[in-house]
């Protein structure tokens, strides 16, 4: 059991209020972690605050962003470790997040040499001639981060490497569930030879220090991921600031009749049920067409079935627990709901202990919650189409956007399916599970309002401005 302060200016900082951080699992205590208030926020702003005062240069944030990179990779089993500990993440994907968040850091070193502003043609227009012009970029300020449980290192590094390529501070509100790892790499950083102020993290609640952190008027960007519900409210608090929101997704998988559904039905089993369905990507609706659905419903039961479910930190785990009881009530209950409602269950749906055994549905209808809504659990729902067109409207009926993925072996479909389903990503013969942190990555519709990816969250987090010179003659 481990005991963690708040990480402020560089040093840890003990409260006095403590919380508890448990196993998912087995409700063992992984370790109490300081709760932050809303003055050790506002400590937390203004030592970010006086960091800016001494801006990095460029090779310098490289240089550490890299070296982060290099001391997690050295580290890499420890941080698997804890998260698998306090996310109930199975120790084999735990490991793959740690390995997407060194490239994380790597992708944002190199954004940090490269970050440029253009040179803008001023003869263009007779009012231009005489004049030379270029833009530069910079850093918005210190950035607000929240960040949720299920990817409780990577997604802080796609908020904190960044922020801190941009040459912006950071004050970070980690999940309240999973702040340990958030706090093990704040501490990397600093061996990373950070200067102190430039990163702080402050665990606590949403209601104290996240309204507080969102609401310092000398915090102009705020970048969160979690719900839609959480992500408006902010947005709603925060009119004067600038607000990077990645939220939620109903995902749909969409299986023609053309397409190789043994590579859909792996699909399905691997990313609808990897860290329980805890992903806003995870595959929840598949959407076959009829005439290859009984096969299919074969195909998938069978895999699912075979996923071995269980104690993360065991090696064979496939499927772990869902972060809290409260969660895995709540999917138990949109299961048996749905299933109340005339869903067929193929496979799943029962409680063990602490775990929902992964479930999978036939005959599910766009009014039930595991078709409408966003499930974050280790459910996936089949519902069955007739056309094309039919397709496209059961994808789309969703108030989400963020990622789909489509089978098919017609090039005409593929791009058909591009074109026509209202998501931020179409993924052809993949799962829409699928990311890699160099690309750009975000919504529409409720799911979003910014596109993740150090090449692109670096841009949002910077300021352009204009310089012309007079005189020139270029």
């Amino acid at each position: 059991m481990q005991r963690f302060g708040l990480w402020i200016d560089g040093r840890w900082h003990e409260t006095e209020r403590w919380m508890e951080v448990r196993s998912p699992y087995d409700g063992a205590l992984v370790g109490m972690v300081s709760a932050g208030d809303v003055q050790h926020l506002q400590e937390a702003v203004q030592c970010a605050n006086q960091a800016m005062t001494h801006p990095m240069p460029a090779y310098q944030r490289a240089e550490i962003l890299s070296r982060a990179a290099q001391l997690l990779e050295q580290r890499r089993e420890h941080f698997a470790r804890t998260i698998a500990l306090e996310a109930g993440k199975p120790i084999r994907t735990a490991r793959i997040e740690v390995a997407r968040a060194v490239s994380t850091l790597t992708f944002a070193a190199v954004e940090a040499r490269t970050l440029t502003g253009e040179m803008i043609p001023m003869s263009a227009s007779p009012a231009g001639a005489g004049k030379f012009a270029f833009t530069i970029r910079e850093p918005v300020g210190v950035v607000g981060a929240i960040t949720p449980f299920n990817f409780p290192l990577n997604l802080v590094c796609h908020k904190v490497a960044p922020a801190l390529a941009a040459g912006c501070a950071v004050v970070l509100k980690p999940a309240s569930t999973t702040p340990i790892t958030a706090l093990l790499l704040a501490e990397l950083f600093l061996e990373a030879d950070l200067p102190r102020g430039w990163l702080n993290v402050i665990p606590g609640s949403g209601s104290e220090v996240g309204h507080a952190l969102v609401e310092h008027p000398e915090v102009p960007l705020i970048s969160f991921t979690g719900s839609v519900e959480v992500g408006q409210a902010i947005r709603a608090r925060a009119v004067h600031k600038k607000v990077l929101l990645e939220l939620g997704n109903s995902s749909p998988l969409l299986v023609f009749e053309d397409a190789d559904l043994q590579a859909a039905a792996q699909a399905v089993a691997t990313h609808g049920y990897s860290h329980a369905g805890q992903s806003c990507i995870s595959v929840q609706r598949v959407l076959v067409h009829e005439a290859v659905a009984d096969a299919f419903e074969q195909l998938s039961t069978e895999r699912v079935q075979a996923l071995v479910v269980g104690d993360p930190l065991d090696e064979k785990t496939q499927v772990g627990p869902l972060i809290t009881t409260a969660d895995r009530d709540r999917v138990k209950a949109w299961i048996d709901e749905a299933v109340a409602a005339g869903a067929r269950l193929l496979c799943g749906g029962e409680v063990e202990g602490t775990i929902l055994k992964p479930t999978l549905l036939a005959d599910v209808t766009p009014e039930m919650k595991v078709f409408c809504k966003e499930v974050f659990g280790p459910v996936v729902g089949i519902s069955r189409f007739r056309t094309f067109d039919e397709a496209i409207t059961l994808a789309n009926a969703t108030e989400y956007g963020l990622q789909a993925g489509v089978f098919t072996a017609s090039i005409h479909t593929a791009f058909e399916t591009a074109r026509r389903l209202q998501f931020g990503g179409v993924l052809i013969n993949e799962a829409p599970t699928f990311r890699t942190d160099q690309m750009p990555y975000g919504g529409v519709k409720a799911s979003g309002n910014t596109r993740e990816g150090p090449h692109y969250a670096v841009r949002e987090m910077t300021v352009e401005r204009l310089v012309i010179v007079n005189g020139v003659g270029l």
